[in-house]
């Protein structure tokens, strides 16, 4: 049984700017520093992984048999030291997975902010462990090493998303949301930098690669503990009204905060119960069913859209080309300087175009570009200047990726479900998101198989996501989490609550029973 309404605190409070438009409202320099240094030591340091390993490949690989050799006195088997880099690779998507299903527990305990100040220790002890790997002799340090930074990862993925989500108004709840996409993109921009041969990327200093993770962690532990918790986390779980409000105060930079507590107020009261819910709760809830398939099938194409098998062809093609193999890492810069670009775009452009058709657009642009690639693929040995249109297509992919795709499934996850479910949701996304990657990683080798018409597994994928998105998916661009909820509950097939409507109809309602 939900709480009845008397029980919240804070129900008497009506905001006399109910009708206004929060349009006008300048954004906090509190605000942006949350979501700044929020995403700086979480989706940062998950996209700074994403590239740093390609580098220093052929370095731990030499590390690795010279350590074998020291420690049995003979050289490492070939099949052995492919064994040992795989794992180091791939373990990263376990310890991501690990992290995704941890979540629930410890923001239950530490709530959102606590939590990703936790998060901070983890991707220090992976720093340290990555770091001294070489010093110490011991491989298996940079194997556990990467399945911390991979929990690091999956906790950041889940949390950061569902922190931002919570403490941003609803008119820039995308454009802050996006903040998530864009230090992914910036992250995996700064791992291809620094593995410059100039820079890090040398066999006396490939360590430092890995040490270069503890500064973003660093840098956030210095800042978000004088940030505010979540206030919705604090008035709905913590029942902490005078925290939600000097937290509302803090982010919004007004005094008068009354209308936003309202909201979540009235949100409390449409929830049968405004207790965290556990997963099987979430699973037979028939009022959250298509919200939590749409979030399953939109973050599975997050994963298996195809982006992942770009990374593998693009050196290639670029050799195909006629480009020198020695400035081939100097171009492949376009590729993350691409991905920070249009993250930074669709940030600009998503509380004016909306969450939907960027989406859509994202994944039908990669179908499109995907195709033409296979066409350019097929002909790349017949005419001179076709690998050139092929590295354009490559670039286009990307773009196409970062404009939609590559940040709105996690500002959906928050998005889609009200706050009882949310963690359950964000848990049941990451696992998806980390097996999905995982599967990738599984299965490409198979896929690689189909050489150039590998690409049109990938274009099925994202026109069935297309399709999907359009029937299904309602546009969530200003939006409070209740009207959200009130558009599934057709497809759900059930009745909306009458409270669900919207916070000004309760505020009506309460007027109008003072009126009597």
């Amino acid at each position: 049984m939900g709480k009845p309404q008397e029980d919240y605190p804070g129900d008497h409070k009506i905001s006399d700017t109910g009708s206004k438009s929060h349009e006008q409202e300048p954004i906090t320099a509190c605000l942006l520093s949350a979501a700044f240094f929020g995403a700086l030591g979480s989706s940062f340091i998950y996209g700074y992984n994403l590239s740093v390993v390609n580098a220093p490949a052929s370095f731990i690989k030499a590390f690795y048999n010279k350590t074998w050799i020291e420690r049995y006195g003979e050289p490492i088997a070939a099949e052995t030291v492919t064994l040992l880099w795989s794992i180091t690779v791939s373990i990263f998507a376990i310890g991501g997975l690990l992290g995704a299903l941890s979540v629930s527990s410890i923001i239950r305990v530490l709530g959102r902010k606590g939590t990703l100040l936790l998060n901070n220790g983890f991707a220090v002890i992976a720093a340290l462990l990555l770091a001294l790997g070489e010093t110490a002799k011991s491989f298996e340090m940079l194997i556990v090493g990467r399945f911390i930074i991979g929990v690091d990862s999956g906790i950041a993925l889940s949390v950061l998303p569902m922190y931002l989500g919570e403490i941003t108004p609803k008119h820039i709840r995308g454009s802050i949301g996006q903040f998530n996409s864009i230090l992914i993109c910036l992250g995996v921009f700064t791992g291809q930098v620094l593995g410059l041969p100039e820079l890090l990327g040398q066999v006396s200093r490939w360590n430092h690669l890995f040490s270069f993770l503890a500064v973003p962690a660093v840098l956030q532990l210095c800042v978000l503990p004088f940030l505010p918790e979540s206030p919705r986390y604090l008035l709905m779980e913590r029942r902490d009204e005078a925290g939600a409000e000097r937290a509302f105060q803090r982010f919004l930079g007004k005094k008068d905060v009354s209308q936003e507590l309202e909201e979540v107020h009235a949100e409390a009261r449409a929830q049968d119960n405004v207790q965290r819910a556990s997963v099987l709760q979430l699973l037979k809830n028939p009022a959250v069913h298509w919200q939590l398939i749409t979030i399953m099938i939109t973050m599975a194409c997050y994963q298996l859209c195809g982006l992942n098998a770009i990374w593998y062809y693009t050196n290639g093609i670029l050799l195909e080309a006629g480009f020198a193999k020695n400035i081939i890492p100097y171009i492949t810069l376009s590729t993350g300087a691409i991905e920070t670009l249009a993250a930074i775009a669709s940030g600009l452009v998503i509380e004016r175009i909306g969450r939907k058709p960027l989406l859509i657009f994202g994944f039908s642009a990669m179908a499109v570009f995907f195709s033409l690639l296979t066409v350019f693929l097929n002909f790349q040995d017949s005419v001179s200047w076709m690998p050139y249109l092929s590295y354009i297509c490559i670039l286009a992919v990307i773009a196409s990726f970062c404009s939609g795709p590559g940040g709105i499934p996690f500002i959906l996850t928050g998005e889609l479900f009200e706050q009882s479910y949310r963690p359950a949701a964000f848990m049941i996304a990451g696992t998806v998101n980390w097996l999905s990657n995982f599967a990738v990683g599984l299965l490409f080798p198979f896929i690689q198989k189909l050489q150039s018409f590998a690409f049109l597994v990938f274009v099925v994928v994202c026109i069935l996501g297309s399709i999907y998105l359009y029937f299904v998916l309602p546009e969530t661009k200003n939006q409070t989490f209740m009207d959200i909820s009130q558009s599934f509950a057709k497809i759900n097939k059930i009745s909306a609550p009458e409270k669900m409507l919207s916070p000004h109809r309760d505020m009506a309602e309460v007027l109008a029973k003072h009126v009597v």
